[in-house]
């Protein structure tokens, strides 16, 4: 891949010696980063979409060994969060001037059966875009891209039917159909929606929809794309550094972590502080 070999000569100018390390199957990255924790590297650098910088978090989580992510894959939210350039060898010019941060991350805790704990870094979701990603295929979504995304949302649009979960926090408990736990501002594609979240503050920044209403949905895209979704009824917003959300309707609720199914509820997802050590570019 041309671009890659000339963002790791722009990091051995930098004087960042490299050794690259392909994944062939899911879960692998997060295997070679707890090999590098082991090993004690001084830098893990991820090309990679959200789905494979997800799994390398995992692999460093409450270690000290710093992460960077160059973009790639259907969305990469991290990457445009830290307003890095859809470009190998740019993106790596950024890199070798970033400031390594301290960071919390967010810990998903489904129930048992359904999957095991899962360290997230941007965001994590229950309600709708946990059933959409569940049922965007890998092949599908690798052929097409975002546009997977789109394609299934509109088709769960027409036969999901938003079942209600209750949402608790220590100062809030609310009756939702979806709930975004944000710890970046963007969500996915060009779309923002937790925009009070900041990596730099051990906090979530929730987005809560009560509606179960698919038309209500539909009408929040434009809203989203405008950057209005506040003032939309039926959406409340507030922080939070712990929430339990348990399902009241008799449908199971998936929930996904940076893109990934995670499993259902019930679930927990708890802020963990000083979990990570993160590249980010001076402009973050």
């Amino acid at each position: 891949m041309p671009q890659l070999d000339a963002a790791r000569r722009i990091f051995r100018d930098a004087g960042i010696e490299t050794e690259l390390q392909e994944t062939a199957a899911p879960g692998e990255a997060t295997t070679l980063a707890r090999r590098a924790v082991e090993q004690s590297r001084q830098l893990v650098i991820v090309c990679g979409g959200d789905g494979t910088v997800n799994e390398a978090v995992n692999g460093l989580a409450c270690s000290r060994v710093p992460l960077a992510v160059l973009p790639a894959g259907t969305a990469n939210v991290l990457a445009k969060e830290l307003s890095l350039p859809w470009n190998l060898p740019r993106a790596a010019k950024r890199i070798a001037r970033a400031q390594y941060h301290r960071i919390a991350l967010g810990l998903a805790i489904p129930e048992p059966s359904s999957g095991a704990p899962r360290y997230f870094l941007s965001l994590a979701g229950a309600g709708p875009d946990g059933a959409l990603v569940f049922a965007v295929r890998p092949e599908i979504k690798l052929r097409a891209g975002i546009l997977a995304y789109w394609q299934e949302g509109f088709r769960q649009l027409t036969r999901y039917d938003f079942p209600r979960f209750r949402v608790t926090t220590d100062h809030h408990s609310i009756d939702a159909t979806l709930v975004i736990v944000g710890r970046t501002k963007h969500y996915g594609g060009p779309f923002k929606i937790t925009t009070e979240a900041d990596l730099l503050r051990p906090e979530f920044e929730l987005a809560l929809v009560t509606t179960r209403s698919a038309w209500r949905y539909i009408s929040y895209l434009p809203m989203i794309w405008a950057g209005q979704l506040r003032r939309a009824r039926h959406v409340q917003f507030c922080k939070a550094t712990s929430l339990h959300c348990v399902a009241i309707d008799s449908s199971p609720v998936l929930i996904q972590v940076d893109g990934e199914p995670a499993g259902r509820l019930p679930a927990d997802f708890r802020i963990v502080p000083d979990a990570l050590t993160l590249a980010m570019p001076d402009s973050v």
